[in-house]
């Protein structure tokens, strides 16, 4: 195999500002904040970054616009070791942009959808599907011509030995719409949503049987549920993990770290048990810095903290 990893989804430049105090004003009001960065952003490209920073060979599909903005996306990618060869330069709409305010251990966000939507299925090629161990995809409810075709591709996958995941993502329209994902979750080995996610998609608010809910469905679930740390449910039996304490900045891309972290555990030739274990502190260390990059661990450090 060419890549231990294919990651299909958004891709977009983030601006990350804050903390913010709430509520926020509007009126033509301007406040200061500490900090403001450009950052990559977007749950498939900085789940890329984090299994490349752990030691994956991984490779990008989705689209950026013909614009200053996707080239930044590109090069970032590029500069973390993600190969964006196949990485689409749509000639007739935008990169995709996200606003990220702060405010203490929650976050808001503004996205413009840009080139996003038109992702496919198509995008992917199949000499490259067919050449990785292990296809993860992103950000579904934003992506619904990616979605539509989700079920094949992973099919595809499935086929040439290759094992999936996939990251939900928020609903902006709060549909969570099941006749298009349950056919997904039947050739989805890893389903990885946060506790929020898991509830909606459910609408069960303890978060242990909405994950057993959709381990019924078919894939291992495995839920990020913030500072209390992660929990895996195989239909049967629930697993649980803590996070790590860390010197905490703000938690953009966290959930997005732990996927890449779960992936490269398993893919690696960890147990489940440990895979939810690095996953959790791969999670947590991502969040000594601004943005969802600049803190992803190595495997080394991500062993060392579990070690301890």
């Amino acid at each position: 195999m060419t890549y231990d990893l294919l990651v299909i989804g958004d891709a977009n430049p983030d601006v990350v500002v804050g903390p913010v105090e709430q509520p926020i004003l509007f009126g033509q009001r301007e406040r200061l904040v500490p900090s403001g960065a450009l950052l990559l952003g977007g749950s498939a490209a900085i789940m890329a970054c984090g299994a490349a920073r752990l030691g994956l060979r991984v490779a990008f599909v989705g689209r950026v616009g013909a614009d200053p903005a996707g080239d930044f996306v590109r090069t970032a990618l590029a500069d973390r070791g993600v190969d964006v060869s196949a990485l689409i330069v749509d000639p007739a709409l935008p990169t995709p942009l996200t606003t990220v305010l702060t405010s203490g251990d929650d976050r808001a966000m503004l996205t413009s959808p840009g080139c996003m939507p038109s992702t496919t299925a198509d995008d992917v090629p199949l000499s490259l599907l067919r050449s990785t161990r292990h296809v993860h995809a992103a950000s579904f409810y934003l992506m619904p011509a990616l979605a539509a075709g989700l079920a094949a591709l992973f099919k595809e996958a499935k086929a040439a030995k290759a094992t999936t995941s996939l990251d939900p993502n928020d609903d902006p329209t709060a549909r969570w719409d099941r006749m298009v994902l349950d056919p997904v979750l039947r050739v989805t080995d890893y389903f990885l949503p946060n506790a929020a996610e898991a509830q909606a998609l459910t609408g069960h608010p303890t978060v242990p049987d909405a994950a057993g809910i959709l381990a019924r469905r078919g894939p291992l679930v495995v839920v990020k549920n913030g500072a209390a740390g992660a929990l895996k449910h195989d239909g049967v039996k629930v697993t649980t993990a803590p996070a790590l304490q860390v010197d905490y900045v703000d938690a953009v891309g966290a959930g997005d770290s732990f996927d890449a972290g779960f992936v490269a555990a398993v893919l690696k030739g960890a147990g489940r048990d440990r895979a939810l274990a690095l996953a959790a502190a791969c999670g947590s260390l991502s969040t000594r810095a601004p943005g969802g990059t600049a803190a992803q661990p190595t495997w080394d450090e991500a062993i060392a903290s579990v070690i301890a």
